[in-house]
């Protein structure tokens, strides 16, 4: 019993002992601590008694902060907070009142009356009151650009060099649209293009040496053969571009085009096209035989019996997936309806052809990306629209029947980009009309956020494929339609 007695105290003398050990090293770190802030002037040259020195110390501290727009933050994220405050209120009284239960009484006789929610209604609830104004809050939180120096813009490499106009708008959402829009993960685009500027004119500020290269000419006279020149300043978001007052050179050696059955089908003349500014010199140059064509967004596009059997079916060919939607079946879901539409691709126009052979008139978006493609969709006797995806479609609300896209955006676009292309998509498609995504590719870890950009419009899923383009990318076929809205 002593035994024990004198180990349990010697083990306590040891706690104790210890606890005494930790006390006095608190009290030294806190005194060193103590010590150092209070001295903390003589690290600095000329004390902290020196202005520009303590500017200087609190200016390197917050360094990595100086490129944030903290107004704009500060906005962005008082709108959420706003919408789910709402939603909050919205909810409380809701449920407040499913809470209650009225009484009324009809004669002597007390009745018990529950107001209950259909199913249809409560659907509905949910959907209009609840996940609609929470898909809209996470949409807003995941969309946050701040605008800040861009440190690869300077030519120079002494400043960066800061998005014209970003901070002379008050309104978040133009200077969100007027930011630009990095090609997702730096890949690089078509004639060295690696971002895109909104249509605002403020992108020909930052390219004011090649439009004012683009501007030299002599009045009246031929223009510089320089069409290049152009659409490199529209990919840049310089779009539209000013007018000139010079006389559009053409092919020395044009000749009649085809007749309009024969035309659809067969290449064009290579007397046509003026090749000073392409890679190759004739159509022969650009088959898809040919491994040096000097572009590759579309590969066999200039192979008219390749052509033929897209959107048709198998037709013997083993690489069709289930992703690859035949116009017949598309055509089926609205029969009769789809008589207008927009074509948003990389091609030569082979699908507006199999559709007005349908009776439906398709406007073909065309950029010449290393192939005159806007050229040869012309020359078929189908219309090109010369636009690029920073412009807004010249289009009216409500205009389209179908809007048709395939080989443009795929996995390079931005987000933000993206949701600003899609919603003018959305403006001029009318209510019922189709949104046909043809084929969109990206890669797998990102098929979450573009899927979500699709699906923020609500639209009725006809046909919603997934399949895989490799083993770390996918294709996104979908036939979407419009619902109404008024």
């Amino acid at each position: 019993m002593e035994g024990f007695c004198f180990a349990r105290c010697r083990f306590t003398r040891l706690v104790v002992a210890m606890q005494l050990v930790m006390g006095v090293l608190v009290i030294c770190i806190s005194m060193a601590s103590l010590h150092r802030f209070y001295t903390t002037d003589s690290l600095l040259p000329g004390g902290l008694d020196d202005p520009a020195h303590c500017a200087r110390f609190h200016t390197a501290a917050a360094g990595g902060y100086a490129g944030f727009d903290i107004r704009a933050l500060a906005d962005r994220v008082d709108e959420v907070l706003v919408q789910l405050a709402e939603l909050q209120d919205k909810l409380e009284a809701t449920a407040l009142k499913i809470g209650k239960k009225t009484k009324k009484r009809k004669g002597k006789a007390a009745q018990l009356q529950q107001e209950n929610m259909t199913m249809p209604e409560f659907e509905r609830f949910l959907e209009d009151e609840v996940i609609h104004p929470l898909y809209g809050a996470h949409i807003a939180l995941r969309l946050i650009r701040i605008p800040r120096p861009d440190p690869e813009g300077s030519e120079n490499g002494d400043a960066p060099a800061v998005d014209p106009l970003v901070n002379f708008f008050g309104a978040e959402e133009t200077r969100k649209y007027v930011t630009g829009k990095r090609n997702r993960e730096g890949r690089p685009g078509a004639y060295g293009v690696n971002r895109t500027y909104g249509t605002i004119g403020h992108a020909c500020v930052l390219m004011r040496r090649e439009l004012d290269e683009y501007m030299s000419y002599d009045v009246g006279a031929l223009c510089p053969d320089d069409w290049d020149l152009g659409q490199r300043l529209m990919l840049g978001g310089c779009d539209p571009l000013p007018r000139r007052r010079c006389l559009a050179r053409a092919s020395k050696l044009f000749q009649r085009p085809l007749p309009i059955n024969e035309s659809l089908w067969t290449l064009p003349g290579d007397s046509n096209v003026r090749w000073s500014r392409y890679h190759c010199r004739g159509y022969r140059c650009l088959s898809a035989r040919n491994p040096r064509r000097g572009y590759d967004r579309c590969v066999g596009c200039f192979d008219m019996d390749r052509e033929k059997q897209r959107w048709m079916g198998n037709g013997g060919n083993t690489n069709t997936s289930l992703a690859d939607f035949r116009i017949d079946e598309v055509l089926a879901v609205k029969p009769g309806e789809v008589r207008v539409g927009l074509d948003v691709t990389v091609g030569t126009g082979s699908f507006a052809a199999r559709m007005r052979e349908r009776g439906v008139t398709m406007v073909t978006t065309a950029v010449n990306v290393g192939a005159p493609f806007a050229e040869t969709v012309a020359l078929r006797g189908l219309v090109a629209l010369y636009a690029t995806l920073g412009q807004r479609l010249p289009l009216f609300d409500n205009s389209m029947d179908m809007v048709h896209t395939v080989g443009v955006l795929d996995g390079w676009v931005d987000l933000q980009m993206l949701d600003f292309v899609l919603f003018d998509w959305d403006r001029v498609l009318r209510p019922g009309g189709l949104l046909w995504v043809d084929k969109f590719a990206c890669a797998r870890k990102d098929l979450d956020d573009y899927m979500y950009m699709f699906l923020q419009f609500r639209y009725k899923k006809h046909r919603w494929v997934v399949s895989f383009k490799s083993r770390d990318e996918v294709y996104l076929s979908a036939l979407l339609e419009k619902p109404p809205r008024s």
